[in-house]
């Protein structure tokens, strides 16, 4: 075999592993979002079990990375996506993380009622599950549009959340007893806007992959 036609398959396989971490925390947001819709406690302390495959992920592809760059010694556009691959990696990983504090958090939630409808909340966690899946997809297809409509998303997360931070403050002083189950739908809508961030950090690095430059949004 080539050693190009062997640097293909290695990064075919890589890719594939990527696409599987990234759908692995498209699924944990999925379940931390039902459990919160559905003040499914245990389901929402479940999603934490998940995480330990997406830092198994993590760390294999890191491998699989540095084994390509110190065996194969791509160059130019080679290397640039092995090495965008291996920033993107950290991002992915925090997508994981941010599903699981917000799965914590639906199983400490005080009360057994919701103060508020979770109408905003629940738009936001639709928003950024499409940017997580976008953005790793506009790596893996070289398709540098979509990296940019992913960044364009990231500001109706980022006004959903004044909305639900708005909210809450008004309950809060409706009501000073509204005050714990406020704080934790806050600390959700957060973690939330911040799986935004770490999307649009993806989607800039596959913009660097297409472009050669690493320009922030």
């Amino acid at each position: 075999m080539s050693v190009r036609k062997l640097f293909e398959e290695e990064l075919s396989e890589l890719k594939t592993e990527l696409v599987e971490m990234c759908r692995l925390t498209e699924q944990m947001i999925d379940n931390a979002l039902l459990a919160l819709v559905n003040h499914d406690r245990e389901l929402g302390r479940s999603v934490s079990q998940a995480d330990k495959r997406v830092d198994d992920y993590e760390m294999d592809i890191e491998k699989r990375c540095m084994r390509i760059l110190l065996k194969q010694q791509p160059v130019a556009k080679d290397f640039r996506e092995v090495s965008t691959a291996l920033k993107m990696i950290t991002d992915i990983e925090r997508f994981g993380d941010q599903a699981s504090d917000i799965g914590d958090l639906v199983y400490t939630m005080p009360g057994d009622r919701y103060i508020k409808k979770l109408e905003h909340i629940t738009a936001m966690g639709s928003i950024v599950v499409k940017m997580v899946r976008g953005s790793v997809n506009s790596f893996i297809n070289n398709n540098e549009a979509l990296a940019d409509e992913v960044i364009k998303l990231d500001d109706k997360v980022d006004e959903l959340f004044i909305t639900v931070k708005n909210e809450l403050i008004e309950l809060i002083k409706k009501d000073g007893a509204n005050g714990d189950q406020a704080i934790e739908l806050m600390m959700i809508a957060k973690y939330l806007e911040r799986i935004g961030d770490h999307a649009v950090n993806v989607a800039e690095w596959a913009k660097y992959n297409e472009t050669g430059v690493h320009e922030k949004f």
